[in-house]
Parts: structure tokens; sequence; C-alpha cells
């Protein structure tokens, strides 16, 4: 099957390896931090894991139904500075930040899509009002977080 719109399963596919290491980190910072006060920074994390992966399955989905392929693993190159582990593992700080960032990203991301998308592909363009609104609330989640650590 010939791909019925490159642009935007290349797009697509941006999103679907941001997910993936989304939910990488979200991993290792719901593990790796330590302390009373991140815990329930903690489990947020823990519990959104399964959300961004859900997120990529879906984006993988769409690529393949467009007709294009979902790439393997050594296509991946991350790019989650912000996201990565903290040296010290009570910096909650730095992770919510992180987050924020990486949620920030994924915001404009399918922001993005939405307008390539418009008049074009509207299922396409559904889903990632979907998940732009999904991105959008874990977002302000942690800008709460970051509101009482800062506040």
């Amino acid at each position: 099957m010939k791909p019925t719109n490159p642009a935007i399963i290349d797009e697509l596919i941006v999103s679907y390896w941001m997910e993936i290491e989304t939910v990488q980190n979200y991993i290792a910072n719901s593990i790796n931090l330590v302390g009373v006060r991140a815990e329930e920074v903690k489990s947020s994390l823990a519990a959104d894991v399964a959300e961004e992966l859900t997120h990529a399955q879906q984006i993988a989905k769409r690529i393949h139904v467009l007709g294009g392929q979902v790439p393997g693993s050594m296509g991946f190159k991350a790019t989650q500075a912000a996201m990565q582990p903290p040296a010290d593992p009570k910096d909650v700080v730095s992770v919510i930040k992180g987050v924020i960032e990486a949620e920030e990203g994924a915001i404009e991301q399918y922001k993005k899509i939405i307008k390539l998308a418009a008049d074009e592909d509207p299922v396409t363009e559904d889903m990632c009002i979907t998940l732009l609104s999904d991105e959008e609330e874990h977002r302000r989640e942690f800008i709460g977080f970051l509101t009482e650590y800062e506040g």
C-alpha cells in the first residue's frame, strides 16, 4: 500500500518516538526518586506510563493504517534531556520541570499534526485532538506539583 500522506506519517512517527521515550523516562523517574515528598509525583508518573504507552500504540496503528511502517528500536534517537533521572534522587523539582517540558513538546507536536491533517485526514486530526487533551491534562497536573514545591 502506498502511503496516503508521507508528511503526516513522518510527524506521527515523531510523536510515536516521543511517547516511547516518555514511557522510558517516566518509568525511570517513578522508580529512582526517593523521599516522602516524592511519593505523589512517583505515583503519578507510574500511572501515566500506561496512558503514554497507549498513546504510542494508537499512533502506531494510525501509521500502519495510513500505509506507513512503524519503526523498530534502531530508529530511536533520544531527545528528552530534561527528563533524564537527576543525579540527586531527591531532586523532585527537576523531574517535575522535565515532565512539563516533555508534555509541552508533545502538545506542540500534536498541534502541528492537527494543522497538517486538517481538511485532509479527519481521523488523524481527531486522534491527535484527543491526545493533545491528554497531554494538556498531564501538564496541568505537573504545573500543580511545581506550584506546591516552589510556591
